[in-house]
Formats: structure tokens, C-alpha cells, sequence
């Protein structure tokens, strides 16, 4: 049996996965009903799959946080105790993630071998050009995108999708969060 593998983003209307400037966390949009959708997701055994990138950043706002910032979210403490697999041919573990390994070589053999081998969904939040050459391989099985009700044309950072392939995307599953945050779930396919 394959595990599903689900590349998992949050998002500005237009498609940053960030903004500087003083824009916070989840641009200050969260709410409870957010808040408790994102610990339940993360209720769930499963393995986390980051990039190097992505690890570094989750580690460096981790150890800056104080414990009642928003980097301390419960959905955010439980995901840091689940397994993580970092894919990197620059980190050498062990890491500061517990349950964390670091996997060496091109991150589509690395997922490829895990959906083969893992017993639980794997499950990556953010590693964005790791997750744009998955999906070109065919091995996002879901792509999850938190859309928060804001643009940042000035001050966005991380743009999304920049120099993806085309897919085309059969919504799978959509929830309304806060009455403005928008959760919409996807089977990507690669447009032919």
C-alpha cells in the first residue's frame, strides 16, 4: 500500500506563502475555528516531510518564540512532535526535531521510497520548491491550501507556485474556517 503523501501551504489570495513587512503570522487573520481545524489535522498519526529550507525556518522560530506566540499554536507543538523525515544533502543529523531524521538524495526518490515504506500518510507544511518538483513527479497525492482573505502585493515572500508546471486540480474537499479563511483540497494532476 502507497501512503498518501499531502502538501500542505498556507496562502495570500495571491499566492505568497508569507509576507514581511508587518504583516504576523497567518496575517493576523486566525481564529479559533482555525485554530481547532489545524490541531485536529495534526491529531492524526503521520509523518512530516520538510525541506531543508523549511526545517531551518521552523527550527530558528521555534527557539525565538516565547511560549504564548503564535509560533507556539497547539497544532503547531503537536506537529513538532510528530515524525519528520528532512530531506537535505547539506544537514547532518541528529536535528533539533524529536523523531526527526534527516534523508540524504533528490527528495523525489526519498518520498517515492517513503510512500512505498511508510505505514502512516506523510504530510509536508510549506518546502515549497521540494513540494513543486513532487507534484511534477506525480507524487503529491492532495495539495491543502489555507487561503487567507488578504493580498500582499507589496510585501509578499515565498511565491507559491512560481515556476511550477501546470496542473489541473479537482477539488476534493473545501471547509470555511472563521467565516473568512478558506480550506480547499485538491487532487492535482499534471495538465497535459
Amino acid at each position: 500500500m502507497t501512503a498518501t503523501y499531502t502538501f500542505d501551504v498556507f496562502s495570500s489570495l495571491d499566492g505568497f506563502g508569507a509576507a514581511g513587512g508587518k504583516w504576523t503570522g497567518y496575517w493576523g487573520k486566525q481564529g479559533p475555528e482555525l485554530l481547532d481545524h489545524r490541531l485536529a489535522l495534526y491529531d492524526e498519526e503521520q509523518r512530516m516531510v520538510f525541506g531543508a529550507h523549511t526545517y531551518r525556518a521552523f527550527a530558528r522560530m521555534l527557539a525565538s518564540s516565547t511560549e504564548t506566540s503564535d509560533v507556539r499554536d497547539p497544532w503547531v507543538t503537536r506537529m513538532r512532535n510528530l515524525p519528520a523525515t528532512v530531506v537535505s544533502n547539506t544537514l547532518v543529523g541528529p536535528i533539533d526535531w524529536p523523531h526527526g531524521t534527516v534523508a540524504k538524495g533528490d527528495a523525489v526518490d526519498v518520498v517515492a521510497r517513503l510512500k512505498e515504506e511508510s505505514e502512516v500518510p506523510l504530510r509536508s507544511h510549506g518546502s515549497l520548491s521540494m513540494n513543486r518538483a513532487l507534484m511534477a513527479a506525480g507524487l503529491v497525492d492532495r495539495v491543502q491550501v489555507t487561503l487567507f482573505p488578504v493580498i500582499t502585493g507589496e510585501t509578499g515572500l515565498d511565491p507559491i507556485f512560481k515556476g511550477a508546471a501546470d496542473f489541473d486540480l479537482e477539488l476534493i474537499e473545501q471547509t470555511t474556517l472563521d467565516g473568512h479563511i478558506q480550506e480547499l483540497v485538491y487532487r492535482p494532476a499534471l495538465h497535459v
